[in-house]
């Protein structure tokens, strides 16, 4: 017991990280405002957890989920759907063909700017994990703040991929984090699709 309490107290900001993350989560699935809040206080909390681990690329990250997190609040209320102001809350819709180009080529430019930081300027030990899965992630919240559905099969993608690269790093909360992140995505994929099929 005093084991366990000694790891709780040196390594509280990844386990609130963890818990908030995991709250948001939830809140993200439900298509609940909260979500953004519980992301952006996550997100800040990670920053932290992230630099000292040497992750850079995941440190950055959480610096941009928290700006989005503000735009995704904004976005879920007022945002815009086929260039066309909404009327209440945005609705769930699936990425067409020509935003996919947009998003491969963004993809690709922010892949290629992020490894050659992290290989050159830093001392990172996993400069292209580090650079596919925040790139990765970088999308698919975008996709998010716009209520994409495909965005859960990115993230389907990135977590388990996150495991490895955080198991290796040895941050235990994070990586089971990350597990829950992988199998609720899918469920966040079958729940998005049926109020797709409602909204239709």
């Amino acid at each position: 017991m005093n084991e366990i309490l000694s790891w709780l107290g040196k390594h509280w900001v990844e386990v609130t990280g963890t818990v908030t993350a995991l709250i948001y989560l939830y809140f993200s699935i439900r298509q609940n405002i909260l979500t953004w809040v519980f992301g952006l206080l996550s997100s800040a909390l990670y920053v932290f957890v992230f630099f000292f681990s040497k992750i850079y690329a995941h440190m950055g990250l959480n610096l941009y989920y928290v700006v989005i997190s503000i735009y995704g609040w904004w976005s879920w209320t007022h945002g815009k759907e086929n260039g066309k102001q909404t009327k209440g809350e945005l609705k769930v819709s699936r990425t067409s063909f020509a935003l996919w180009i947009k998003l491969l080529l963004a993809y690709l430019v922010l892949y290629v700017i992020i490894y050659l930081i992290l290989k050159y300027q830093t001392d990172t030990p996993v400069p292209y994990l580090d650079s596919f899965t925040t790139t990765l992630a970088i999308v698919a919240t975008w996709m998010l703040t716009r209520k994409k559905i495909e965005h859960w099969l990115l993230w389907v993608v990135n977590d388990a991929v996150s495991m490895g690269l955080f198991l290796y790093r040895e941050l235990y909360a994070t990586t089971f984090l990350f597990l829950v992140y992988t199998v609720m995505a899918v469920v966040g994929y079958v729940e998005w699709r049926k109020d797709l099929k409602n909204n239709r």
